[in-house]
């Protein structure tokens, strides 16, 4: 079961409480198949790269690989291979939630703004993503461009200027390592909120944990789940005799 698409999620927060009430005790749907495919795709792509990428500068406790000439041809195609998943599923039917989950990404708001100061926190109303996450999805998509774009400069040296090669080889290196720190921090993130591991793992979530980490995108699938409760009940084919 898929999330809902809901521009709603910027709406009014009128009614909340009494929505809330609804869903206690049920799972809610965060992340269909093709939304948790295309996050285990690219963080397979993405571990694949870390290492022999690091294996290629020498870096301490990645010199394991051997064979150099193997590891940096599979390092370059796969490289080029990064933006795959994320555009081939947004291209297809399929890949409507990803499209919905990157328009939400897209939106901010002033309870995004609050989130980020620890005294305002808990009264930001947060939807399906919260900033930090907004934030991280920026900055994968950002890396899908630029690390084939620099990868290319510095693979194929002779057929571009000396200024471009630097510049290439500078920006793919400290992205390089940002995303090793991103990725550790993710990870360790995951291990300590195993709610948040099961909804990219099984793809839902408690009530309870929604409500309290993101209480907008709750309040508007409790929304969602009673509408079509209420069509279901008043379906003369499908109601109850």
């Amino acid at each position: 079961m898929q999330p809902p698409s809901a521009p709603s999620e910027l709406g009014d927060q009128a009614g909340l409480s009494g929505e809330l009430s609804v869903s206690r005790g049920v799972r809610l749907p965060r992340f269909g198949r093709v939304e948790r495919a295309v996050h285990w795709a690219n963080a397979t792509l993405f571990l694949f790269l870390i290492i022999t990428g690091f294996s290629l500068y020498g870096a301490p406790g990645f010199r394991y690989l051997t064979h150099r000439g193997t590891v940096k041809f599979l390092h370059l195609w796969v490289g080029y291979a990064l933006p795959i998943p994320v555009l081939l599923t947004i291209a297809i039917r399929a890949g409507a939630p990803l499209r919905d989950d990157f328009r939400r990404v897209s939106r901010w708001t002033a309870d995004d703004s609050r989130w980020w100061r620890k005294r305002t926190r808990p009264a930001a109303n947060v939807g399906k993503f919260n900033p930090g996450q907004k934030l991280n999805t920026v900055f994968i998509g950002a890396c899908l461009v630029v690390f084939p774009v620099t990868g290319t400069a510095m693979r194929w040296a002779n057929i571009f200027p000396l200024w471009m090669r630097r510049g290439a080889d500078f920006t793919h290196s400290w992205f390089a390592i940002a995303v090793l720190a991103i990725t550790i921090g993710h990870i360790m993130m995951a291990l300590a909120r195993p709610e948040a591991m099961r909804a990219i793992l099984r793809g839902d979530v408690s009530d309870q944990w929604a409500a309290h980490e993101h209480p907008r995108w709750h309040a508007e699938m409790i929304r969602n789940t009673t509408s079509s409760q209420a069509e279901n009940s008043s379906d003369p084919i499908t109601a109850s005799p």
